[in-house]
């Protein structure tokens, strides 16, 4: 199996910082790549306060967190992205992810394993966009990525089967659960978990519940975090694009309609943390 000494993270958003994080704390050289030298401060800022919290909580001692932090390397340059893995945490869009792993076949050695953390896109439909399809395997790390141990290992029909074997076995050594699955609209996560997010803003926008009332019977259930406190955790437009995404690939059922609720917030620039306000203040 091939040795991975190098990881490449592209993309600076809370996803992006958290794999990053993730990475280095494993002990492999992370390389954290953003066109945009705010995202990537900010992505600093947020990795250099994580490992703040570990240290005060007695998890790490200040020598681990500066070996850590000495791991990570930011960059703007894409040709900066040279790695043994380089996992893809950008913007939803097809058309985008294609153009990224094209453009870094450039720069790589041929037995560069790209992986995408794409939420809810084909494997198959950014595969078959690219130089190489073969070369592409989905791993899909949840939110937050430096605690959630799940991580979902997609195949594709294109994807050599022996980078799914070694993507399986970088999670186990990034610490996470891997599973893996066939490449299928929402994989397995997000399939199930429409039901979760579209049943209870129905139960909202009908007037029977408010937000907070849902979320915390949900947490006095068991879960962690209620529905809504974990929509804006995630960002109300990815999951509203999941929502999309997933309801069109399955030929637009009615049970899987995309929430108005979680439309008008978005119209309004609600997203949630990372602008302050979704359901709930920041």
């Amino acid at each position: 199996m091939k040795a991975i000494r190098t990881i490449a993270v592209c993309g600076a958003g809370t996803m992006g910082s958290g794999i990053a994080q993730l990475t280095a704390q494993a002990g492999f050289n992370t390389i954290q790549f953003d066109l945009s030298p705010a995202a990537l401060k900010k992505s600093r800022l947020g990795i250099v306060a994580q490992l703040n919290k570990l240290v005060e909580k007695a998890k790490i001692t200040t020598e681990e967190r500066e070996q850590v932090l000495s791991r990570i390397r930011f960059s703007t340059e894409l040709a900066d992205c040279r790695a043994d893995v380089i996992i893809e945490a950008i913007i939803e869009k097809k058309e985008v992810k294609i153009k990224l792993f094209n453009d870094l076949k450039v720069f790589n050695e041929p037995d560069v394993v790209f992986a995408t953390n794409t939420s809810s896109i084909s494997i198959d439909a950014i595969a078959e966009g690219m130089d190489h399809p073969h070369k592409l395997v989905g791993m899909h790390f949840f939110n937050p990525a430096p605690v959630m141990k799940l991580v979902e290992v997609i195949r594709g029909s294109h994807t050599d089967p022996s980078l799914v074997e070694l993507v399986f076995h970088l999670a186990q050594q990034l610490g996470k659960v891997p599973v893996i699955c066939k490449d299928a609209p929402g994989f397995i996560v997000n399939r199930v978990a429409r039901h979760y997010y579209l049943e209870v803003m129905a139960m909202v926008e009908k007037g029977l519940i408010t937000a907070e009332q849902a979320d915390a019977s949900m947490e006095a259930a068991g879960f962690k975090m209620g529905p809504f406190k974990l929509m804006d955790l995630i960002g109300l437009d990815i999951n509203y694009s999941v929502s999309n995404i997933v309801w069109e690939a399955l030929g637009s059922p009615e049970r899987l309609t995309p929430s108005p609720l979680q439309q008008a917030k978005l119209q309004e620039g609600k997203l949630g943390k990372k602008t302050g306000e979704g359901f709930y203040k920041y």
